[in-house]
Formats: structure tokens, sequence, C-alpha cells
């Protein structure tokens, strides 16, 4: 798939960009993808298919004005042509009526690209096989997804980028009797049979500590473990009017704080990280972003990530970040807790696998709010005791992330972006799991 949609983007850019007039100026993105989808149910598999799916998008600039159009890409040039001179044609009709943009950032050319990563997956007709045998005697649920990812992007000042990756996840759950469930992920560029063993066994392990009786935490302030999955969905809140430069410079930022002198803890280190390949370096404007952002350094706020638009309206330099100015390729660094030792140095509190339905509940404060899910235990002296009913978490990451925040994992994990939503998105968060000392529950 990769060779011949590169060859039929390459033609199709060809076409377009030679079908501009005077001082007009183009930009062509293209995503795609041709994956292997299995839906599991009850340790079964329910449906099975293969997709394949592209969307070109077309933006073109003229005048002061910018129109966009999207369609799709089937990757035979004679329907692509076709439905592609349309939508310029019907760009130029709609650019006069557009209001002129003072911040519009034309193409330039910042220098071509081409990653191509392969992986080892599972073929469709294997994938049954690798899967069920070890979850059968489980109510097993989830969906499993692999199979190539295309990013392209190409614009009429002579740049051309090419991104394509081979990766897999599965996403599921273990359901006990009782019907409280254990989530998990798993995911990569390698299926391993090892990993996979070695994942189930954990969540069976768990499931059993599921099926204990409930038991019901006060409101209150409490020793608390974050693991992994929970820390990811902390850092996606960053994404969301934190790490933004236009965020900051609006005055919205939850990380304000940081750029007027507060500080977090020590232990805390944000950057991107694009040596991992797990996403394409070049953004929506061609920008290609360096191989390593750094963004808080032990605390400090180092960096923002700036696109070139956001440049441009406050006179500052591109980092090449995307248009909403979010992480593509977060990691958290590394500390010194073992996992042998993450339930006896949190001795007595909470151990959170999950978090779901974040949101700030007060963004220039840092304050997160949200719901405890899935396999979140009370463990007494080092000691998993019982499962919890669900809890609110409403907290200061200027305090959790700050003074409260009292170990760092000595491993990370890659915590995958699962959203199928209109294509497999690609990328993910490498984190390790957090020691916090008191972090507040509400209801």
């Amino acid at each position: 798939m990769s060779q011949q949609w590169e060859q039929s983007f390459n033609q199709l850019c060809d076409l377009l960009l030679n079908s501009l007039n005077a001082e007009e100026h183009l930009t062509i993105d293209l995503s795609g993808e041709e994956s292997h989808f299995m839906r599991l149910n009850h340790g079964k598999v329910r449906q099975s298919g293969v997709v394949t799916d592209g969307d070109i998008s077309i933006r073109l600039s003229h005048n002061h004005r910018t129109a966009t159009a999207s369609l799709s890409f089937t990757g035979d040039f004679g329907v692509d042509s076709a439905i592609a001179l349309d939508a310029l044609k019907d760009l130029r009709q709609e650019l006069p009526l557009l209001p002129v943009d003072p911040y519009l950032v034309l193409p330039q050319n910042y220098g071509s690209s081409h990653e191509v990563y392969t992986g080892q997956l599972l073929a469709p007709q294997d994938a049954p096989e690798a899967i069920l045998p070890l979850v059968q005697g489980v109510d097993f649920t989830g969906i499993y997804a692999s199979g190539s990812i295309i990013r392209a992007n190409a614009n009429s000042a002579g740049q051309r980028h090419w991104f394509a990756t081979e990766t897999f996840f599965l996403d599921y759950s273990t359901i006990a009797p009782s019907e409280k469930a254990v989530k998990a992920t798993l995911a990569g560029q390698n299926w391993s049979p090892e990993q996979f063993q070695a994942e189930i066994e954990a969540s069976k392990a768990q499931l059993q500590v599921m099926d204990r009786s409930v038991k019901t935490i006060a409101p209150g302030r409490y020793r608390t473990y974050l693991a992994p999955a929970a820390v990811a969905e902390m850092l996606s809140m960053f994404s969301w009017g934190a790490v933004s430069e236009s965020s900051l410079r609006q005055g919205g930022s939850a990380l304000l704080k940081l750029r007027e002198g507060k500080t977090l803890s020590p232990l805390f280190s944000l950057r991107e990280n694009f040596r991992r390949g797990t996403v394409p370096r070049f953004n929506s404007l061609g920008e290609i972003a360096p191989e390593e952002v750094l963004l808080i350094d032990q605390g400090n706020l180092a960096n923002t990530l700036i696109n070139a638009r956001t440049a441009k309206e406050y006179g500052v330099i591109s980092n090449a970040a995307n248009s909403g100015e979010g992480l593509r390729a977060p990691e958290v660094s590394m500390g010194t807790l073992t996992s042998d030792d993450i339930l006896k140095q949190l001795d007595t509190g909470l151990y959170l696998s999950n978090l779901h339905y974040l949101n700030w509940s007060d963004r220039p404060s840092g304050r997160i709010t949200g719901m405890t899910r899935y396999a979140c235990f009370w463990v007494e002296g080092g000691e998993i005791v019982a499962p919890i009913k669900d809890l609110r978490f409403d907290d200061s990451l200027y305090a959790f992330l700050g003074e409260n925040l009292e170990a760092v994992t000595d491993f990370q994990a890659f915590v995958a972006d699962v959203d199928t939503y209109g294509g497999r998105s690609l990328g993910g968060a490498q984190v390790p799991g957090m020691l916090i000392r008191d972090f507040t529950f509400t209801l």
C-alpha cells in the first residue's frame, strides 16, 4: 500500500501544483491507513475486516485569504485527479468571499523528509489464534487494530514529506462475574506473544481482587499512586490549554503561573520526543519539529509549543507545533521508584490504574477534575485490600505535580492513542507511574 499510495500522491501533487495560477499558494495533506480491525466480546471474535481509507486536504491561499477543502483519496490517480481539480476550482470561487487573514502563513520550503517504519504484525488470518487461546475462561472484550498508517504533506514552495508506520493495538477489558472490569492496552510495532501473555496474567490477577467487596472511600486527601495509564490521562490535559504558546499569550493557559515564576516538583520533566518514530515530525504547514523539545525541565517551564501562525502573531520563533499546539510525542522522565516498592511506599492509600472524564475545573489555577475507573484499589500496609467505589478527584497540578509529588517510577509505559474516530490515531505517551503524597477526592 505505502509505495503505491506514495506514487499516486506524488502524481496528484504534481498535477495540482502545475495547475496553480500566478501568486496562488497550495498545501496538500494526506491521511491514510490500511487496517485490520477485530472486535472481540466474551472471548470470541464478533467482527473482523480490513479497511483501506484515505483523505486529502487541500489549502489554497491567494491575496491574503485561505480556503480549504477535504476529499477522499483512493490511490487511483484517474479518480482522485478529477475530484481534486474540481475542488481546486471550487476553492478559487470561494476565496474572494472570505475575509483577509492578518496572520496568514504562506507555504515555505523547510526541507523534505521521508520516514518509513516497518513492524512485525500479525496477519489478519493469524490474529484470532494469537489472541483467543490465552483468554478462554475469561470474559474478555475489546478491539484489535493493526496495519499501516500514512501521513504526507506537500506544498507549492517545493517541499514534500512522507511518513508511514506499521503499528497495532489491543485495547481490552477483562470482566469479573461481579461485572467490574480491568482495562489494559497493548500496543507497538512488533507483536510479542510473551508480552501479551504477561499482560493477560497481570489482568487476571487484578480481576481476582476486583471480585472482593467494594470499599467506599470518604471524600478527603489520600496518598495515591497513579499508574502510567492514569498519568497519561492527566498528561492529555496539557494539550488542552496548557503547553500552547498562544494559550499562554491569551491568558488562558493552566501553566501561566510557571511563566510567572512558580515551579513544579524537580521530579517532573516533560518533553516532546520524536526519536521514537511514533508520529511524523512535520506539521500541516510542513514545518519540521526538532527531534526533542524540552517543555518542563525539573519543574521549570523551559519551552512551550509554538506553530508558525502563533510565531507570526506574537513575534516569537516556531518550533513546528501542530495547529492546536498540543502534545504529539510526549514523554515524562523516569525517577527511582521500583515496581517492587510501589505498594510498600504507598503503604496506605489509593492505587489508581485508570482515570476518565477529565476536565479543567479551574484552568488558570491548573485544577483538574475527573473520575477513577476500572482497576482502582484501597491499599493498607502495602497490601491491596479491596476495589473502591468510583471517586471524583479535583486537585491542582501545582500540588500533585508540585510539593505533593513524592516519587516517580524507574520504568515507563507506552500508552497508545487508540482513538479510531475517523481513522486510527498515531502516537501516544511514554510515561512512568507517580506516587502522590496528598491527592484530593471530593465525591
